[in-house]
């Protein structure tokens, strides 16, 4: 597995894991114009043999916070621990670029991703009611810092 910044022609197979994992998936476009944003930092894991991509990560930081916005792998290759090293490997790339702390959304019925980011050390800090649509659900917000600002 290699972990490594995103460019145009990841575009096709990033597209196409969104559209696996997500109902209201993010368009070409929309990756297309993060990778464009100067506030906007994007990872791929791709298998190191055959470059193939098996997911992506997004970063969007201001000053010292980071707004993780999008996390996905295939659903193949889930369960193997792809995703924590790439949350990892975007959480150290934007503590290099001065983010002290991190926030993300995710279903509150995505108990996977929930254990995933408690295994990083990110904390439960509130709920966003009716936040994700198709279908309808809660967002239990997240956030992680050298010293929790939920206690």
């Amino acid at each position: 597995m290699q972990i490594r910044p995103m460019t145009e022609m990841d575009l096709d197979a990033v597209t196409h894991v969104e559209e696996v994992c997500f109902s209201d998936a993010w368009s070409r476009k929309n990756f297309e114009d993060s990778l464009k944003e100067p506030s906007a930092h994007l990872l791929v894991t791709a298998d190191e043999a055959s470059d193939e991509v098996i997911g992506y990560c997004c970063l969007y930081q201001a000053l010292d916070e980071g707004e993780i916005v999008n996390v996905a792998i295939a659903p193949e290759y889930r369960q193997k621990g792809y995703g924590a090293a790439m949350v990892g490997a975007l959480m150290k790339l934007g503590r290099s670029l001065g983010a002290e702390s991190f926030y993300l959304e995710v279903r509150a019925g995505n108990t996977a991703g929930k254990r995933l980011y408690e295994s990083i050390g990110f904390e439960t800090c509130g709920i966003r009611k009716d936040f994700y649509s198709d279908p309808r659900e809660d967002a239990v917000l997240m956030v992680w810092q050298e010293k929790s600002i939920c206690q």
